[in-house]
């Protein structure tokens, strides 16, 4: 029997993707090599763009009391977040084993087959489908699928066994990273540099305290599991003169700052996502939340695919689209690193851009970097402003006599692409109607009442938002008309 989709790794990127396909109608299994959850958490808290990502599908309330925070940083130089006019805020405490475990929860609601213990051997790939060969509790078997997608880790076997370019550079230190219990520190910002190095001190729920350790001139070291504690300790008094060896360590991990990117997001009838397709210095939070919405950028065009209805082009998009947000996001976290981990030598550049972070200019184009509001696709000519950004949430009145979403965000938790009427234009509807069968129709006016009308939707007529959150058209402003750009992105009419 042949599976539409096969997703190798049951981390964020994953389990995103399966959802995303789940809620497309396709059928989909998550091999995933550990035979449970780690609890580990290298990353901590969501991106503003993770938070709309979210709440757009309906699952942020799944995560309970959120804590919330404008402030952030670029290589340690704190930035202030809220001067991103509308954004959603950035979580900053949910420990990513917490975002893995409701995301997995979701997905099995949404009846994904999710098999653990499962470890990925081989791939052939032969024009027509892709075979599998897993190793599982029950022995080696082939599994077949229409298509693969790894998202299997920066070690990923679905790269190497598919021959995927992976160019970049080798790691060139090592830091350490651990949560610690009965252990007494002061806060210390991420960026306090010491004359040996670098320390991090961060308090977590739960009485864990989370401490990263980077002691210059550190090799990086070729290893099978986790550094022993000591070592982390023996290098925190190195750095600090202090004493933390009475600690209780929860989990110790080592990483490096290894910078590489796939240079083909897809091979054939394989695709890459997440930390498969680029690996980089963990700076800003940025890694998981990038992750994220690689999946949700793939999700719809692989499920269109699946189901027949892609345009010619539209699964190629996914690579267009998403590896120049991958070679951005290695340029920042390099650059980062060189502020946060540089030593005495990169001083005066740390003075100069703690000047420069004073203009609102300059922290509103780092935090639109860090937090990927800056994102811009391809969708078109045209003037209007939102066009290959995402859709802003705007507060809807809906129309006499019918019942529509109380916002655009939860119009798109179904996970299709809307047609946005606010003007109330039956002849903009009569032109869409060939396309219902892949888009919702909702005819709105802005609710006036909730406040000032987002930036970018001033006199905006009508908005095609693709099922990512992404504005396809817009009218006023857009060189297509709506036909063509229906056609572009959702393929032909119906007949």
């Amino acid at each position: 029997m042949t599976v539409p989709v096969i997703v190798a790794g049951a981390g964020p990127a994953g389990l995103m993707l399966a959802a995303e396909l789940r809620i497309a109608g396709v059928g989909v299994t998550i091999l995933e090599r550990l035979p449970e959850r780690t609890g580990e958490s290298r990353g901590l808290g969501f991106t503003a763009r993770t938070m709309e990502v979210f709440s757009q599908r309906g699952i942020l309330p799944r995560f309970g009391e959120v804590e919330t925070s404008n402030q952030g940083h670029f290589g340690g130089i704190p930035v202030d977040f809220g001067v991103l006019d509308g954004a959603q805020q950035a979580a900053k405490t949910v420990p990513q084993s917490t975002t893995e475990a409701i995301l997995e929860g979701w997905v099995r609601d949404l009846g994904a087959d999710l098999r653990r213990g499962h470890e990925l051997l081989s791939v052939d790939d032969d024009g027509t489908g892709v075979n599998v060969r897993v190793r599982g509790p029950e022995g080696e078997q082939t599994l077949r699928c229409d298509w693969l997608v790894g998202c299997d880790g920066g070690r990923s076997t679905v790269r190497k066994a598919c021959g995927f370019d992976f160019p970049g550079t080798a790691a060139t230190m090592e830091m350490y990273l651990a949560d610690l219990r009965g252990v007494d520190l002061e806060p210390r910002m991420i960026g306090e540099n010491l004359p040996g190095g670098m320390v991090m001190v961060g308090p977590l729920p739960g009485g864990i305290t989370r401490i990263i350790v980077c002691e210059r001139g550190t090799p990086p070291q070729r290893r099978t599991g986790p550094p022993p504690f000591q070592d982390v300790a023996d290098a925190w008094k190195r750095l600090t003169g202090a004493d933390i060896s009475h600690a209780e360590p929860v989990w110790v991990s080592a990483f490096g700052d290894a910078t590489r990117q796939a240079t083909e997001y897809r091979r054939g009838r394989v695709l890459l996502a997440g930390d498969s397709a680029h690996i980089h210095l963990p700076a800003g939070g940025q890694g998981m939340n990038t992750s994220i919405q690689d999946a949700v950028n793939l999700g719809w065009k692989l499920a269109a695919t699946v189901h027949g209805t892609a345009p010619a082009g539209l699964l190629d998009s996914y690579h267009t689209e998403r590896h120049a947000v991958g070679r951005r996001l290695l340029m920042n976290t390099r650059a980062q690193g060189l502020i946060f981990l540089g030593g005495p030598e990169v001083q005066p550049l740390r003075e100069v851009l703690g000047e420069l972070v004073a203009y609102e200019d300059v922290s509103r184009h780092l935090a639109a970097m860090v937090s990927g509001l800056e994102i811009t696709y391809d969708v078109g000519g045209g003037s209007h402003p939102l066009l290959g950004r995402r859709m802003p949430r705007l507060a809807l009145r809906p129309a006499a006599g019918t019942t529509r979403p109380g916002d655009t965000t939860a119009a798109l938790h179904a996970g299709r692409a809307v047609l946005f009427d606010l003007r109330d234009n039956p002849r903009l509807r009569e032109r869409a109607a060939p396309w219902t069968d892949r888009i919702d129709l909702v005819t709105a006016a802005p609710d006036d009442d909730a406040g000032p009308v987002p930036a970018g939707l001033a006199g905006t007529t009508a908005v095609l938002v693709r099922p990512d959150g992404h504005v396809a058209w817009a009218a006023p402003g857009s060189h297509d008309d709506l036909p063509m750009a229906l056609e572009r992105w959702f393929g032909p009419a119906r007949r």
